[in-house]
């Protein structure tokens, strides 16, 4: 199952980056492979300064060796040994009226002293972070979403979406980082075959593009304003203050001794932090905090 997931992964990474370079038209994504001390590597994809894109990362890693004592006490485990694959990429676009979007998929195998897969399970999803609310966009968005879990398993969808919202929260904020999507972790081989599971997790990756470039060509020629420009990066520093504060996976990186430009390829180039900046009343930018204060049902 590991070779098979990483290979996914690669066409994946593949498949996706080459479909955005078709949209910016200007930037072309790096490739830099790299290798982990202790175990593994991976290939990180980025783009930069591009018509549309103005930062972006498309990475794969397949990492293995053995857990610090940090991680198995957060994974309550007695095993070291491990074994995890993964894409995980995040679009910063250059227009305010683009969403950010996010997306991660990964497997993990856990393993005794004899190298025999003691434990495994998927984890992923796909989220999208906008600046300002447009219903027909997120309504898209989820639409995707639901129909990539309704192939699956009917209560996918209610139970992901209602992990994401719960996940993707700002505590220290009291609100959402953005509008969520599909969030799911240890989806284990209980109920499902570990090739059901593998199947619902690809049908995710496969339906990124769909979820998220029809969005990008609706609005990619839409002029915006400095202003709109100025909301953006305050609401990138929400982002931001996620991603270090609270976000698993960049803790997991940085405790197994990850490549570090690689985890923090999701940060984003341009960003404010204002002292106690407050939207104007009434404005399209409330009605986007408003809309974070508490998840909403968008199908």
């Amino acid at each position: 199952m590991k070779e098979e997931f990483y290979n996914y992964i690669q066409n994946l990474q593949l498949l996706i980056t080459r479909e955005l370079e078709k949209v910016d038209g200007k930037s072309r994504f790096s490739n830099i492979k790299w290798k982990r001390e202790g175990g593994g590597g991976g290939v990180t994809k980025i783009i930069e300064n591009g018509n549309i894109f103005e930062k972006g990362g498309v990475n794969i890693s397949n990492v293995f060796g053995e857990l610090p004592k940090t991680m198995k006490d957060y994974l309550n485990t007695k095993y070291s040994l491990f074994s995890a694959c993964g894409l995980s990429l995040v679009i910063h676009p250059k227009s305010p009226l683009i969403p950010t979007i996010h997306s991660n998929l990964r497997y993990f195998e856990l393993y005794n002293k004899s190298n025999v897969v003691v434990d495994q399970w998927f984890g992923g999803g796909v989220d999208l972070t906008p600046y300002y609310i447009d219903n027909f966009d997120i309504n898209h968005f989820h639409k995707v979403c639901k129909i990539s879990c309704d192939e699956h398993d009917k209560n996918y969808y209610n139970i992901f979406k209602k992990n994401c919202d719960n996940y993707f929260w700002n505590k220290h904020r009291e609100e959402a980082r953005g509008v969520g999507g599909i969030f799911f972790d240890y989806l284990k081989p209980n109920d499902k075959s570990v090739d059901e599971l593998y199947n619902f997790v690809t049908t995710v990756g496969n339906n990124f593009l769909n979820s998220y470039l029809p969005i990008v060509n609706k609005n990619k020629n839409v002029n915006y304003s400095d202003k709109q420009k100025k909301w953006q990066e305050v609401r990138r520093g929400r982002y931001v203050e996620f991603n270090l504060l609270h976000d698993k996976g960049t803790q997991f990186g940085i405790k197994t001794n990850g490549r570090i430009e690689s985890i923090f390829m999701s940060l984003p180039p341009t960003v404010r932090w204002e002292y106690n900046f407050q939207p104007t009343k009434n404005s399209s930018e409330s009605e986007l905090v408003g809309v974070l204060k508490k998840p909403k049902e968008w199908i």
